[in-house]
């Protein structure tokens, strides 16, 4: 199956390079620069967990496409070079933008993303933070067909894991990485996959994140407050507490004693 490939973090660059040592077709790579446009903020916000995608296409020989929010670097701008490529399946791993239903019907077999929860619960923004900040224990990845809505469409294939006591947010998004490497692998392998639809009554959706989000309200208990910090602790800019003047003190670790 001929695969274009979307993705803008460590995330996606970890899972990029498995695809290609497992030997998928690869037949162009889109990719978000580190400062960005988005929705949510009226000034370019920067990808903290980024990156440069770019010279593995380079290494492939491949085409490459930069995406912003901008005219004439949206995806949609792109589609006649994509429709070139007659793609089977644009798949999408670590992305920040909503793909528009022209874009997935160039695709055989439309755009799959993988979601970092066990859909329907946890769709939207930031969804493993947003489970450690909740105080669950388990989580999961879903490989899905995207649909118009947020994170709506079918889905493929999904596993769960644990989410530890003592893990921070890096050690979650690593046990993510290795359950999605295996839902991938299971899937390109066998190209034997089904459609299941979501139990949309089921479905909560949350929203993005930004650095602002960080700020720890120490009204809260402990608990929540253990939680907040190691969900936001490295790679991410971490939680902080304010003073009067404004200035922040971030907080990287913490422990119950």
């Amino acid at each position: 199956m001929k695969v274009v490939f979307l993705g803008s973090t460590k995330y996606s660059e970890a899972l990029l390079l498995h695809l290609i040592e497992i030997g998928v077709e690869l037949v162009a790579i889109a990719s978000i620069p580190e400062h960005f446009s988005i929705s949510y903020s009226d000034t370019p916000v920067r990808n903290t967990n980024f990156a440069d995608l770019q010279h593995y296409s380079k290494q492939l020989n491949i085409p490459h496409f930069e995406v912003d929010s901008v005219k004439g670097k949206r995806l949609q701008d792109y589609s006649d070079a994509l429709k070139v490529l007659n793609p089977d399946i644009i798949l999408v791993l670590g992305w920040y933008y909503m793909l528009p239903k022209r874009v997935r019907e160039i695709a055989r077999l439309g755009a799959w993303g993988i979601h970092a929860s066990l859909l329907p619960k946890y769709a939207g923004g930031a969804p493993l933070v947003w489970a450690m900040i909740n105080g669950e224990s388990t989580s999961g990845v879903t490989l899905f067909r995207f649909e118009d809505g947020v994170d709506d469409g079918d889905i493929i294939a999904q596993e769960a894991f644990e989410i530890e006591e003592v893990d921070t947010i890096k050690e979650v998004y690593n046990k993510a990485t290795i359950v999605s490497k295996r839902i991938l692998t299971k899937v390109f392998k066998t190209e034997n996959f089904d459609f299941h639809p979501q139990d949309k009554v089921e479905k909560q959706v949350f929203p993005q994140r930004s650095p602002d989000d960080g700020e720890i309200d120490l009204s809260w208990e402990k608990d929540r407050i253990f939680d907040f910090i190691r969900a936001q602790t490295n790679p991410y800019p971490g939680a902080f507490i304010s003073n009067s003047n404004g200035r922040k003190l971030f907080i990287k670790e913490i422990k119950i004693v």
